[in-house]
């Protein structure tokens, strides 16, 4: 997700956003450690995409 992308949501699709994109994180970290991913970079676009909201959220 682009910032751009960002900058159109409201507060409280941030939010919503925010945490979808957490628990996803959360488990592709977990299986992750139980077998290796295909695209291991998926993890680092969550990982951006989630500072990106984070960073929307407190520029509101």
């Amino acid at each position: 997700m682009k910032q751009s992308e960002v900058k159109g949501y409201s507060q409280e699709e941030l939010k919503d956003k925010l945490a979808e994109s957490q628990k996803s994180y959360a488990d592709l970290k977990r299986a992750h450690v139980v077998s290796p991913l295909e695209n291991p970079s998926e993890i680092t676009k969550l990982r951006k995409t989630i500072a990106r909201l984070k960073t929307a959220i407190n520029n509101s």
